[in-house]
């Protein structure tokens, strides 16, 4: 997985367990022994998951805990020999994600591990595919996968529709002539004449706005031009 993992427990034999564990399924494993050295150790470094023991010298788990939630979201699995829900609730509520109770099978830990992980880069592809989007009011661009939705539905455009759309809502109230549009978007090499753009912008309109007589979103400046407002 090439993930890097921080192990805190004062039980060196429980630490040992589970570094050469994941280290069987390909993660790097750091190891800490008390609560002020894991703090070291996620200051300095990139984590993937921290399995963070609640009960720790110098300072306990959930001390450790909340002040990694100060300066980093990296995902944490607090483990607990004690079984009582409070504990459980307290872990959650200072900023662990998961919680495992001690005696446990160390499959069940990296299940638990590669679960979080898997979560988390779900996250982090969906951040990624929003972040690719161009957003202008209701109407959102996926300029990656040259899709249009508007008020979060996808609207069906053909790939000069949706070139046309692009182009007129990346630079909103600019006004482009019909002869710009066509250059622009057709090359200047391209035979036809101006009566093409018209018959996209008519047909573009039909699809994203609800009145494409009242248009909202594709406006007209008459004798000018096409351009994009909200």
């Amino acid at each position: 997985m090439g993930k890097r993992v921080l192990v805190v427990d004062d039980e060196k034999l429980i630490v040992k367990g589970i570094k050469f564990s994941l280290e069987q399924e390909g993660m790097e494993v750091d190891c800490a022994y008390d609560g002020e050295e894991a703090l070291e150790y996620v200051g300095k470094g990139e984590y993937d998951m921290v399995l963070l023991d609640l009960m720790l010298p110098k300072l306990s788990g959930l001390e450790v805990c909340q002040q990694i939630r100060e300066f980093s979201d990296v995902p944490v699995i607090m483990l607990t020999a004690r079984s009582e829900d409070m504990d459980k609730i307290m872990g959650l509520e200072y900023g662990a994600d998961d919680y495992i109770t001690k005696p446990f099978n160390i499959l069940e830990v990296k299940a638990r591990i590669k679960a979080i992980m898997r979560r988390v880069e779900t996250k982090k592809t969906s951040e990624q595919k929003q972040d690719n989007r161009l957003q202008r009011g209701d109407v959102s661009l996926d300029q990656e996968g040259k899709r249009a939705y508007i008020c979060g539905k996808e609207i069906s455009l053909t790939a000069k529709e949706y070139e046309v759309l692009e182009l007129l809502v990346t630079n909103p109230n600019k006004v482009y002539s019909r002869e710009s549009l066509l250059n622009i978007i057709w090359g200047s090499d391209y035979p036809g004449d101006v009566r093409t753009v018209d018959v996209h912008i008519r047909r573009l309109r039909e699809k994203i706005e609800e009145k494409p007589s009242e248009p909202r979103y594709v406006h007209t400046k008459w004798g000018v031009g096409y351009y994009f407002n909200q």
